[in-house]
């Protein structure tokens, strides 16, 4: 019996600060296109506004960080309070926005009870005249419990705006947002591809049937990025759904960074054969969508890094979840045949596999969810004859980005690490695999399971080849029967994690957009292997 509250499919009344305060845009569905495309530093006279709603990151169970963009030079005020009469506040004085960060900007807040709700505005003053300021933009969140009987609850997905399906206003935007909203969750992790920057997209398509998919058109969904501006314009576009704005102003983020960030399958130090980009360096391209990814995501620096641009980390939530946010593109190989019997760059490099290995041996978390930004044992390919994530479809013995993977595993099971996960999307459907050395050519590890849930807003596609080596076994799957079903045709997909506060087992729920729980595993607390 979970010790945590239920919490209904419906909005709480404490959410009423977020319903009356956290979209200051019209009710329509997006910003007006004008709004959209301007530019913030013309925006001269009047009071500075945060049309763009607010998002919360870097959630402890004493601190947080709020995220904000203007529509002009200002600076950001912050006032929290444990109700949302916020008869009692704390003040926050933040930075000074501007230019230089795409009039985009962050404040910590510190000293914040744990396993608490927190109420807070964000207010955007004139720099020059402080009594000039826009209108509070209202939102809650949960600290971090610091006690296990509080549970956890969090959903997962990615791969937004992708395949040529963008915000659609006949259908209401991106609607999965708000169901995932409506089940309050303590934090939402994004798997990755939380952008297309090299998916342009078209003002309509014709579907199959016949009917016509809308797109919400800027000027830099039109093209493929390669400018700071247009990375930066790829990030606001998703800001563009209410759906998001409301979801982002009660659900904390963790986002992870993948391909479609930058462009597809790319990887350290390729030179593009694509007549879409001028700039064919892809380094390049990465260090100008590295800014805006951290100018757009509320993103607290790494434990021990002292910067924020190194993405993989470690998110402790509570004495029941640590989730390890693996980067998986950032200092991976050239993608190759993947047969080479000798890789020590493999997927992850190898600075960030001697940190998982000892993150994972110090964790003191019941549950460990590794979260990945590709899946292991589904077979995914770049071209005719590469491969672009782990596997690559020979069933024997591990080649390949296959070593550093079960070097891994190998560590897990001989160091007695208990209550790992694996989470990741990527391909488009949802499926569960469990991964079991008597069906394996490499034996030995411990069972593991790995659920993938996706995408939020994308093409769906049928699902991948297994791929022997690690012995996985697909106890379900969901996924189209064609390539590229657009939104109107199948459901989204994300997943729900919830770890009871009294027993410590962890239910996975892969969910389908409209309500359904399409399979639930519940696995137990203090095991090796599943």
């Amino acid at each position: 019996m979970s010790h945590r509250p239920h919490r209904p499919l419906v909005s709480s009344p404490g959410r009423r600060a977020v319903l009356r305060g956290s979209l200051i845009a019209p009710a329509a569905l997006a910003l007006p296109p004008a709004v959209a495309s301007a530019a913030p530093a013309l925006h001269l006279a009047g009071r500075p506004e945060a049309s763009w709603g607010v998002q919360v990151g870097g959630v402890t169970s004493s601190s947080a960080l709020l995220w904000v963009r203007s529509d002009r030079p200002a600076r950001m005020l912050v006032e929290s309070s444990a109700t949302e009469s916020f008869r009692r506040v704390r003040r926050w004085h933040g930075p000074s926005i501007g230019p230089g960060t795409d009039f985009t900007g962050t404040t910590p807040l510190y000293g914040l009870p744990p396993g608490e709700q927190v109420h807070y505005r964000v207010t955007l003053a004139d720099p020059a005249d402080p009594r000039r300021t826009g209108k509070p933009v209202y939102g809650t969140f949960r600290t971090a419990p610091a006690r296990r009987r509080s549970g956890v609850r969090f959903v997962w997905s990615g791969d937004i705006a992708g395949q040529g399906w963008g915000i659609n206003p006949d259908i209401g935007g991106y609607r999965v947002y708000e169901e995932m909203r409506r089940l309050d969750p303590d934090f939402f992790l994004c798997s990755g591809d939380s952008i297309y920057a090299d998916g342009p997209l078209e003002e309509s398509v014709t579907l199959p049937d016949g009917r016509i998919w809308r797109n919400v058109m800027t000027e830099e969904k039109a093209k493929v990025a390669e400018t700071l501006d247009e990375y930066r314009g790829n990030f606001r576009y998703n800001l563009l759904d209410r759906n998001v704005r409301r979801f982002n102003a009660q659900v904390p983020s963790v986002v992870q960074w993948d391909d479609h960030e930058v462009r597809n399958n790319w990887y350290p130090g390729q030179i593009l054969d694509d007549a879409r980009y001028t700039e064919k360096n892809v380094d390049i391209l990465a260090a100008r969508s590295v800014r805006a990814f951290q100018e757009y995501v509320p993103l607290a620096p790494s434990h021990g890094s002292g910067h924020r641009s190194r993405m993989y980390r470690v998110v402790h939530h509570g004495p029941l979840l640590d989730v390890f946010v693996l980067d998986m593109r950032s200092y991976r190989n050239a993608n190759s045949p993947n047969r080479q019997a000798d890789d020590t760059t493999g997927i992850l490099g190898a600075e960030q596999l001697r940190w998982l290995k000892r993150s994972l041996a110090a964790s003191r978390a019941e549950w460990k969810v590794i979260a990945a930004d590709m899946p292991l044992g589904l077979v995914v390919p770049d071209g005719a004859t590469n491969f672009e994530a782990v596997a690559q479809g020979d069933p024997g013995a591990p080649l390949g980005r296959e070593l550093q993977i079960a070097e891994l595993l190998r560590f897990v099971k001989h160091h007695r690490i208990t209550g790992t996960v694996w989470l990741t999307a990527d391909v488009h459907y949802t499926s569960a695999q469990h991964y079991a050395p008597e069906r394996a050519a490499f034996k030995d590890f411990a069972p593991f399971w790995e659920f993938v849930s996706g995408p939020l807003a994308a093409g769906g596609f049928p699902a991948n080849a297994l791929d022997g080596t690690f012995g996985p076994d697909r106890v379900f799957v969901r996924a189209p029967d064609r390539a590229n079903v657009s939104p109107m045709e199948s459901p989204q997909y994300f997943g729900e994690v919830e770890i009871d506060g009294g027993s410590a087992e962890l239910t996975v729920r892969l969910r389908a957009e409209g309500g359904s729980v399409l399979f639930t595993k519940v696995l137990r607390p203090g095991r090796v292997g599943q």
